[in-house]
């Protein structure tokens, strides 16, 4: 397990090493996001019942910059390392797949959940939460951010630039994320957008990640988590298969 753990430091100390980059301009980001989406959206917006929309929009936001930081860091990572060659230093050592697979999604798990546990922080000086579920937080804190580490890994697998993998985010998941009821509940929608939202398996993430704070969602929990664990297997056994056969990563 010393490669493994190796890998998994690595990859953490990369991201810590720039950490006003990459944790710190995302929280400034996403309190920009709540600052003024709170301000406009207040009482416009019909979400449950007495929270308000404030509160409401906090759980989507950090879950949000859970995301997106989990994918980037995976998918940065690795386009890094195939452009510049060193990804060979990666190859060379005795590591398995599954050492090379589970050292990069636990170091996107550390940073999703890092920059979210911050996002969390400065939102609470503005807004007053509730912690009705924490358990539940956790837990799609964590799944989520494996999911999108795991997404970002095949995304620096496919890619050959840095392009490809901005094209990945600006077109698939910034899409997703955002229509996943970040900023409004999905009940506020009509029928038919309702229905297409099902579809999206951000929506189910960030759901369920919402009902931990406030003990209720638009979805049943243990339905989002199945959901979530789901697409999680589902994608973990397409990157597992990826990197043993060395997709664009040996040749």
């Amino acid at each position: 397990m010393s490669g493994f753990s190796t890998l998994l430091y690595k990859e953490s100390l990369r991201f810590w090493k720039v950490a006003f980059q990459t944790v710190a301009a995302p929280v400034l980001t996403t309190l920009l996001y709540l600052l003024i989406f709170a301000h406009v959206m207040q009482g416009r917006a019909p979400v449950y019942g007495a929270v308000p929309y404030a509160s409401f929009l906090v759980p989507g936001l950090v879950m949000m910059a859970v995301l997106q930081n989990a994918f980037a860091n995976s998918s940065s990572s690795l386009i890094q390392s195939k452009v510049t060659g060193n990804i060979i230093f990666v190859l060379l050592p005795p590591l398995s797949h599954w050492d090379f697979f589970a050292a990069y999604v636990l170091a996107s798990v550390v940073r999703g959940v890092v920059v979210g546990f911050g996002v969390l922080l400065v939102s609470m000086v503005f807004v007053a939460l509730n912690f009705a579920h924490p358990l539940w937080i956790i837990a799609f804190a964590i799944v989520g951010s494996a999911i999108l580490g795991t997404l970002g890994l095949i995304a620096g697998i496919w890619a050959d630039k840095f392009d490809q993998v901005s094209a990945f985010q600006s077109f698939l998941i910034m899409p997703l994320t955002f229509l996943s009821g970040v900023f409004y509940s999905i009940h506020s929608l009509p029928a038919f957008w309702q229905g297409l939202s099902r579809f999206n398996p951000f929506f189910y993430m960030i759901d369920g990640f919402r009902y931990g704070f406030f003990g209720v969602s638009d979805i049943n929990p243990g339905l989002s988590l199945a959901v979530a664990l789901g697409c999680l297997a589902f994608f973990s056994a397409i990157t597992l298969l990826l990197l043993k056969r060395g997709y664009k990563l040996r040749h």
